[in-house]
This record gives structure tokens, sequence and C-alpha cells, in this order.
């Protein structure tokens, strides 16, 4: 078939897979869309971006503006929740062509008269669309270019700047070309902005030895919103299997005072949608979400598909297990760890469209208990597709829903489950310690493609992950930790109170928690306060308070001639807040050295100063060069700074 359209659309930008999945932004954020706008020859060409969110039936329209080079952009708000649908419009704007061409030869003296006799067409074609003004002005126009006798002000006429706004602003589209539609996903803020702590509830009891409960739980609520945490986060609260059970340390073999892991999901006592009896009931849990919101805490809930050897699904489906010629199931193993107390499903499974079913019955169980968080346990050991289906499904109908993807595993594996929709992701900064490795970690995040569908979260330490950097490490070295996760990402957690009380015993060899809390109840002073706590209560109010710091992506890494120093600069959107962040990587000795300011994004010159002030300390310096000298020692090694601009 033959096209007669001469505008082609190339390259647009953002857009994941094209079209296939998903960029993600949250309420009120701007997507800035380019694309390359060309056709033949050297007519004047216009563009636009036309977006609608799902549920409106009409298309917005922001015109594009060609930057250079036949490469466009423009830029629209998203301001409701759920999924947006975007496409580049272009085409072959004869109005303005026809003006450009005319006052070309005007300015060349050459007469125009048949050139103005052409243009009566292209201002009668848009009189119907014009105001009352506009059509005043239009009809002046059409009566003045088929007057020879005013050849003069015809011509002055066609330059003037209020024809080129009209014909800019009602353009007629002939042989438009326009893309497939691209989408984004529009998530509350949480998504982009959170401070995760976990804990195990069992071990929130007063006494030593006893099982925690939900009332236990609430007892420690003060403590974590007084912190500036946002987000609880609790590991599984559901029955425990007893077959094959666990004991201290890993051990395959536990004794009858053994807890179990809480991952070995299922016993006779109940599945999924069932309660640790020892925790409490189902009023008891959402009496616990609701204190939660009280102190301005969200809980998120562990999703983790797998079930014990005595979980109800293996008995009512046996079907959604894969059973070996001794009548046996293959335990979950990822070598060369064993998890002799979990089964794994089965997703190929022949009733896998009940199985499927059942997974989203779960999700859908606990959102109407209160819970709109799910951290998701190993999603990359179930199928993508299955995760596009449930999110997909779920985000239909409660779109504040939050998934977080704990996935440490191959790079591309990751960023799928992200396009896939997961709304957070966790990330290898475990396992990101010097200068270099954190700042290219960190430009992949935020200066590739990915900065458009996987939002990091950060997390100096988990249950699973004691970091050998962590392993007996001093308290400057948890400082440095954490004011690294809370100032390069926006969504951050730490798992306590072992990071806070700086508890790193560790499995000789290995970065995994001795006396692991995930095989056995731990007993902690929880009124316990000590600097680390301190400083951990600043930095978080300061992230509250700091736009530059509820988002990741715009960050600039600043020169700074010392291995042992990171600085970076950090701006929200609107540059409502600019800081300067300087952390020593040093955890032993005093550090200093010479820090460049960035000046071309501060738009700055030599001639203007800033005055940089400590929002953790309160201290305040004047800088008037382009350089400056910072020194940090290991008591606090770290700036927060907030930048103010003096002329």
């Amino acid at each position: 078939m033959q096209n007669q359209k001469r505008v082609l659309i190339d390259f647009v930008s953002p857009n994941l897979n094209n079209g296939e999945f998903a960029i993600k932004r949250v309420l009120n954020e701007y997507v800035t869309v380019m694309a390359h706008v060309l056709a033949d020859g050297h007519d004047v060409l216009g563009a636009s971006v036309l977006y609608k969110h799902e549920n409106e039936r009409s298309w917005k329209e922001v015109r594009m503006t060609d930057k250079s080079n036949d490469e466009w952009e423009a830029s629209f708000k998203v301001s409701k929740q759920g999924m947006y649908l975007y496409r580049v419009q272009g085409w072959v704007d004869y109005a303005l062509n026809w003006r450009y061409g005319t006052i070309r030869k005007i300015e060349d003296g050459q007469k125009v008269t048949s050139e103005l006799l052409e243009g009566v067409s292209y201002l009668e074609a848009i009189l119907k669309k014009a105001n009352a003004s506009e059509k005043e002005f239009l009809k002046s126009c059409i009566s003045e270019f088929g007057n020879k006798a005013k050849y003069e002000a015809a011509i002055d006429q066609v330059k003037s700047d209020r024809l080129y706004k009209i014909f800019f602003k009602y353009p007629q589209k002939i042989l438009a070309n326009n893309t497939e539609p691209f989408q984004v996903y529009v998530d509350r803020e949480r998504a982009r902005f959170s401070t995760w702590y976990e804990f195990f509830p069992r071990s929130a009891s007063e006494k030593v030895g006893q099982h925690g409960t939900f009332k236990d739980c609430e007892r420690l609520l003060p403590r974590i919103a007084q912190m500036g945490f946002d987000t609880l986060y609790f590991p599984p609260i559901h029955p425990i299997g007893e077959v094959n059970r666990k004991g201290k340390n890993n051990t395959t073999e536990a004794t009858k005072d053994d807890v179990g892991s809480c991952w070995g999901i299922g016993s006779a006592k109940g599945g999924h949608k069932s309660i640790h009896p020892q925790l409490g009931d189902l009023s008891d849990f959402k009496a616990l979400i609701k204190k939660a919101k009280s102190h301005g805490l969200e809980i998120a809930m562990d999703y983790a598909l797998q079930a014990a050897p005595d979980h109800p699904w293996v008995k009512d489906h046996p079907e959604w297990f894969k059973w070996r010629p001794d009548g046996t199931v293959q335990y979950a193993e990822n070598p060369p760890k064993k998890y002799q107390d979990i089964l794994p499903i089965y997703w190929e499974s022949d009733d896998f469209k009940k199985l499927w079913k059942e997974c989203k019955s779960i999700l859908e169980f606990w959102i109407d208990c209160g819970i709109e968080i799910f951290r998701v346990d190993n999603p990359h050991t179930k199928p993508f597709y299955f995760w596009n289906w449930i999110i997909s499904e779920i985000k239909k109908k409660h779109p504040n829903v939050i998934f977080l993807a704990e996935a440490f595993t191959r790079p591309k594996v990751m960023q799928q489950l992200a396009k896939q929709g997961f709304t957070q992701s966790y990330t290898y900064f475990c396992w990101r310690n010097t200068k270099q490795e954190l700042i290219d970690y960190v430009e992949e995040l935020t200066k590739t493609e990915q900065r458009e569908f996987m939002r990091p979260n950060f997390w100096p330490n988990t249950p699973d992950i004691n970091p050998y950097h962590l392993q007996g490490a001093n308290e400057s070295k948890h400082i440095i930790r954490y004011a690294l996760a809370a100032t390069l990402s926006s969504n951050i957690g730490i798992y306590g109170p072992v990071f806070e009380y700086m508890l790193s015993d560790a499995l000789p060899g290995k970065e995994e928690y001795l006396n692991s809390e995930k095989f056995q109840i731990s007993n902690y002073d929880w009124t316990l306060e000590n600097k680390l706590t301190t400083i951990i209560s600043k930095i978080n109010a300061v992230r509250q308070e700091q736009k530059a710091l509820r988002q990741t992506n715009n960050i600039k890494f600043c020169e700074l001639e010392n291995d042992q120093l990171l600085a970076f600069y950090k701006w929200d959107d609107e540059k409502e807040s600019e800081l300067l962040i300087v952390i020593s990587l040093d955890p032993y000795y005093t550090q200093q050295g010479n820090v460049r300011l960035p000046m071309e994004e501060l738009q700055i010159s030599a001639d203007h100063y800033i005055q940089v002030h400590d929002l953790i300390t309160g201290s305040s310096y004047h800088w008037n060069a382009e350089w400056n000298f910072v020194e940090l020692h290991p008591a606090l090694p770290f700036h927060i700074f907030r930048i103010q601009k003096q002329i």
C-alpha cells in the first residue's frame, strides 16, 4: 500500500521495547518526549505529543520544539494514577511554510502579490476555529492580501508575530503521521520515595526467648516512626511448616523448640492466607495496620510463592508441584544454598490457570485487610509473564499497591522484572564499596534507559546479606553506608535493629549472619539509643524535608581528586531544593580535598558565590570559588549541604 505521508517519525524516547512495556512515573512528574521528526525537502514541519489517561476519551496535545538537527522535544505532566498513553504526531505545516517562504522572498526584494493571494486560502481555513478577535484580524488580512493598494500593509501582516501565533495555534494537519501509542504507568509518590525498616515480629517480645506478637510490635511503632521510617516491612507472618523444619543456623535437624524459617510457609494451621497463631489473629493484625498508620507507617508484607512440605496446597493441589518417580518432590535450591523446608511451585503445571488465580487471591486477601505494599521474595524464580499478568491485574483495581522485587541475580533478569511491572527493585548496592564502583553503578541506574523503569531501593544489609565490609565494622563504617544509601537513592531500607546496633557476627567465610534471625527468635533491648540511631534519625528527617532527596535520577558527581571522598550534586525538578553531598569512604582516618562545584548546573559564574549550610550540624560556609576545601573525620564522615546562591 502506498503512503502519501511525508513526515517520518523515528527514535521516539522514552519507550521500552517499542512500547511493549510502560515507563514509570509518579503523580505530578513530567514525561519529556524526544523524537526525530523529518521530511523530504525544506518544508516547515509541526509536531506534537498527544497524551491521555487510559480512562479519558480525548487526547490532550502539547506542541514539540525542534531543538536542533531534526530532534524535537516536549513534556507533559501526569496528574492521575494509572496508565497513560502518549504518541508523537508530525505534519508538514503548509501555512507556516507559506509564511516562511513568502518572508524570504520579501527580504530578497521580490514582489509577492501572487503569494498573498495564495495565503488567503490558509487564512480562510482557520476562520471557523478562531476566536472573535482572531477572526477580525484574519478578515482584515484577507482583505489586504487581495488589495494591491494595501500591499505594504499586507506584507507587514505576513511578517507579523500575531499571524505566526495564529497559524501555530490552529495547524492544518494534512496527511499527519502518528506513531503507535506508548505507555507510562503512574504510581503514588511512595513508589519513588520510601524509607523501609525491617524486623521480625517474633523477635519483638520484651521477654527473652518468648515469641513476639503483633501487640509487641505495636509497642515498637513509636521508635520506628521517630527514627524517620515510613514503611515497616515484616518477613512472612504465616504458619511455618513442621516437616523438614530448619534448626538454628540453617541446620537440617530441628529440635522441638526450634521455630523454623518463616519463609517455609504453611502447615496444618494454614497457608498464605493464615497468620502464625503465636503472632496473634487477623483482628490483631488489622489493629496493627491501623495503629501503624496513626504513626505515619505503612506495613509491607512478604509475598513468597513457595510452600513447606505440609502446606495445605500440597494435599489439596498436588498438581501444583512436580513429583519424582519415588513420590517425593525436589526441594528448592539456589546452589550452593539448599532449602529442604521449601517445595518449589511447578509453574509448568497443566493446572496453571487455577494456580495463578489462587496466587492473585492471596494478594487480594491482604489488600482487603489494608496492605498496599508487598516485598516479593525471589521473583526471578517465577515466570516473567506471570508477574506481568498478576501485577497488571492487581493494579487495575488497586493502583496504590507497590511491589518490591527481591532479586539479587543477573542484571538483565533484574531489569526484566522491573519492565514487567515491579514498582521498586533491590540492587547491587550492598556490593558497591569503592568510589568508582559507586559512581559507575549510580550512573548506570540514572543515566541510561534504566532510569525510565527501574526504581532502585538501596539496602546496606538484609537478613540474607551480611556484607563482608560490615562484618566487624566500626560505627563510622555503618554511618557511611547509611549516608550513601540515603542520599544516592530515594528508596532505601535497613534490616534492624541488627544494622543500627552493629550486630555483624558472621558464619566464617560467608556473607551470612551467625545465629541468623531467619531460623530463631532473637532478643533485643529496643530502648537502646546510640549515635547511629541519632544519625539515622537526622538523615531521615533531611530526606523528608529536602525534595532533592525524594528522587534518585537528578544527580551529578563532582570532581574531587581523592578516592576516599565522594561528592555529588542533587536537585529536584523545580530546583527548589539543591544539595551538595560529600561522603568519606574511610571509616578510620581523616580525609580532605578540594571539590569542584558544578558551575553550569548551578547556573553560577565566577562573580557569584554560594552559601552552603550543613543540614546535620547546622554549620554554614561561604564559598566564592569553583574549587573548595572539605575535610571529613570518621566521627561524622559526611556533609549534606543545602546550597543557597548569592550574587
